[in-house]
C-alpha cells in the first residue's frame, strides 16, 4: 500500500531545541548559564509537562527553590520564551514543501511537548505547514506509548500502513514500527532524509 501521509516529531526534527543555547539567549555569565541550563529544562520537570501532569507555575516554583533569588526573573524569561529560540533545521521546510506540492502527501506532527507550547504553536512558523498536530500534554499520553500512535491515527482519519513516522529518538521509532507505522529514525541529515522520500516516492 503505498504511503500517503509523513508524520513528523518536532524538536531536533524540525527545530533545534537545545537548552544552552536558549539560556545564552538571555545569560551570558557562564556559570549563571550553566545553572540555568542545568534546572530549568531538568528532565524530571520537563517529562511531566510533556505528560501534562505539572503545571508551569509548578515547574516555575520548583526552579526558584534551587536558584539564587537574582536569577528568578531570568529563568521565568527563559523558560516563557524558549519557544521563541527553537531555530528552524535547514531544509526542512523546503522539505515538508516538497513532499506536499511535489508528491501530494499530507503532513502531520506528533511531539511530547507541553500544553504551555501547545497553546502557542500557532506562533511558530514551520507549523503553519502542518496538516494536523498532535501534542502529547493535552491528551495525556506521550511517546513511545502505543496508545498515542492510535490516537493519531483516529484524530486525523489515517492508516498506519499508509503513514511514515520520522523520530529522532531509537525508542519512538521502535514503538512506532510495532504498533504499524513506516518509520524513519532521522540522524540530522535532511539531505539524506529528502533522498528518501526522492526514492520512496519515485524520483
Amino acid at each position: 500500500m503505498s504511503i500517503k501521509n509523513v508524520v513528523f516529531d518536532f524538536g531536533q526534527v524540525l527545530v533545534h531545541f537545545e537548552p544552552r543555547y536558549m539560556v545564552e539567549c538571555y545569560v551570558k555569565d557562564e556559570p549563571d548559564a550553566s545553572l540555568l541550563t542545568e534546572v530549568v529544562f531538568d528532565r524530571a520537570y520537563w517529562d511531566k509537562l510533556d505528560a501534562g501532569t505539572i503545571t508551569d507555575e509548578e515547574v516555575l516554583e520548583l526552579c526558584h527553590a534551587r536558584l539564587p533569588e537574582r536569577l528568578w526573573a531570568v529563568a521565568d524569561k527563559i523558560y516563557y520564551n524558549w519557544i521563541y529560540n527553537i531555530p528552524e533545521i535547514d531544509k526542512m521546510s523546503d522539505l515538508i514543501d516538497t513532499l506536499r506540492d511535489k508528491y501530494g502527501k499530507r503532513i502531520f506532527l506528533l511531539s511530547n511537548i507541553s500544553n504551555y507550547f501547545a497553546s502557542h504553536s500557532g506562533e511558530i512558523p514551520i507549523l503553519s505547514k502542518i496538516d494536523k498536530c498532535i501534542f502529547s500534554a493535552p491528551i495525556g499520553i506521550v511517546k513511545p506509548s502505543h496508545a498515542i500512535f492510535e490516537h493519531l491515527c483516529t484524530e486525523c482519519g489515517i492508516l498506519p500502513e499508509e503513514s511514515i513516522f520520522v523520530d529522532d529518538n531509537f525508542a519512538n521509532i521502535s514503538s512506532a514500527k510495532e504498533f504499524g507505522l513506516n518509520t524513519y529514525r532521522f540522524d540530522g541529515d535532511v539531505c539524506a532524509l529528502r533522498a528518501y522520500f526522492d526514492k520512496l516516492f519515485g524520483e
